[in-house]
């Protein structure tokens, strides 16, 4: 696994710090990404830092970081971290650029992703499922921030097991799973939160301190975690919490909250939400592959999931330009009363 060559392809933030917190185990590691991220770190380098207070930092010149995709010819191991909106077109820029038998690790949001690439990649290349159980800020000048203790998660073979062994701890080791699937459902239920993150326009520490916003999250999953049962879907655990126990954490008291849950979680002030930076920046979100993905599933169910709809609705106009929503009149535009 040393000689291994590791492309990350859509290396914005959570690339840039999974591929460089590798890199600076003595990994290989190329970057390939948006011409305003290659333009940031060729000026400033490549700096990460984390809630813990890991740092590291390389020179512009130490970062290989294109922005064509031609830059996958000699990779073995793809990490694709595109928006979920760009899979498709990742798989073809794969197909079309990549050696046959690569492996291609889909370190991306939401379930359906993985199923996409083994349909348009599965005949040349290793699709595998990969799942990042937490936030990376861009703080810009090529840094970026890990705000949130998390796990970083993929299938388990021979090859990933080399991988993790070479990788060792740190704040990108990588943890390995026989039940992908299920940690995908499981964190899409924590993820639940980014939308009403986005929504609120705060930082993460400062959205999940409001007991309003934080009803609004209980009530997505619990119904989220309805129309799993309901399609016989089982969540796995991702975090400190198993799933079933999300919705009462999010809605338990301030006191308890804040004392408890926000401490064990080591949410910094700097963290926010992916989707809070893609409107931020007038990017179209993930909310189709978050509770949009509940609202399809919930209609192949044949139940309804108003409160996700919703959410989705109220993502659709802030990405139109809707302003922030105040703890209060979001839990009003959701759940009544």
């Amino acid at each position: 696994m040393a000689a291994a060559r590791i492309a990350v392809l859509g290396a914005g933030s959570v690339g840039c710090f999974i591929g460089g917190a590798w890199q600076a185990k003595g990994l290989s590691v190329s970057f390939i990404g948006r011409p305003r991220t290659a333009n940031a770190i060729a000026a400033n380098g490549l700096e990460l830092t984390d809630q813990d207070g890991w740092s590291t930092r390389f020179s512009p010149k130490k970062v290989r970081f294109a922005t064509q995709p031609d830059a996958l010819a000699k990779a073995s191991i793809i990490l694709l971290t595109v928006k979920s909106g760009a899979t498709a077109a990742a798989a073809r820029e794969i197909a079309a650029n990549a050696k046959p038998g690569a492996i291609v690790v889909s370190f991306q949001n939401g379930v359906a992703n993985f199923d996409l690439l083994e349909r348009e990649l599965g005949d040349r290349f290793v699709v595998m499922r990969g799942i990042v159980a937490f936030n990376v800020a861009d703080l810009g000048h090529g840094h970026f921030h890990k705000g949130v203790a998390g796990t970083l998660w993929a299938e388990d073979n021979a090859a990933t097991r080399a991988l993790a062994e070479r990788i060792g701890e740190g704040p990108a080791a990588l943890r390995l799973s026989d039940d992908m699937a299920g940690l995908a459902w499981g964190k899409l239920l924590v993820n639940l939160n980014n939308a009403v993150n986005a929504l609120s326009g705060r930082t993460l520490a400062e959205q999940l301190r409001e007991r309003d916003y934080r009803a609004v999250v209980a009530a997505s999953q619990r119904e989220g975690l309805a129309i799993l049962r309901r399609a016989g879907i089982r969540p796995a655990k991702v975090g400190p919490l198993p799933p079933w126990l999300l919705p009462r954490v999010m809605a338990a008291p301030d006191w308890l909250f804040a004392n408890v849950f926000m401490k064990s979680w080591k949410i910094d002030a700097k963290a926010r939400s992916s989707m809070a930076d893609d409107l931020a920046q007038g990017r179209r979100t993930e909310i189709d592959q978050l509770n949009g993905e509940l609202v399809r599933l919930a209609e192949t169910a044949e139940i309804e999931a108003p409160i996700n709809r919703r959410i989705v609705d109220l993502i659709r106009k802030a990405e139109r330009g809707a302003r922030p929503l105040a703890p209060a009149a979001l839990r009003r535009e959701v759940l009544g009363g």
